[in-house]
């Protein structure tokens, strides 16, 4: 394990109401897959500094971060890699995007079924549902 390279990634759940409903955004990233917006801690980024950075990348918004929601996934990309990636909640007050040309094809605000629907990987569905139930308990 100690030999392992370790990544860190921080990003949001990221989420608008429209019409009184939550709508969550989806990115469909250039490599394809489905997912939500997250990027590397670059040299010395908190967690919070990364996350609202890579949202403003990716996506063009400002939001309001919730840092009160903290959800962490740990996986293996490749061979001896592990990666972190830290989750936040965040609501976007505007869901004027503009997408990250070299990362996201296209950005979708979805209600929570077909947002948790199209989530390519099940550990992404996982902190969607979490902080689907955190925001319902609010």
């Amino acid at each position: 394990y100690w030999l392992m390279k370790q990544e860190k990634s921080c990003g949001a759940v990221i989420y608008s109401l429209i019409d009184n409903q939550r709508y969550y955004l989806i990115e469909k990233m250039v490599k394809g897959h489905y997912a939500m917006c997250k990027g590397h801690v670059e040299a010395n980024e908190t967690e919070i500094l990364t996350t609202l950075r890579e949202i403003k990348e990716e996506t063009n918004l400002e939001v309001k971060l919730d840092s009160s929601f903290r959800k962490t996934l740990s996986y293996s990309p490749a061979y001896g890699i592990n990666k972190e990636v830290v989750y936040f909640v965040a609501y976007a007050p505007n869901i004027e995007t503009i997408p990250q040309k070299e990362e996201v094809d296209e950005i979708y605000f979805l209600p929570y079924d077909a947002a948790y629907n199209l989530l390519t990987f099940d550990n992404d569905k996982e902190v969607l549902k979490a902080a689907e139930d955190y925001l319902k308990a609010r």
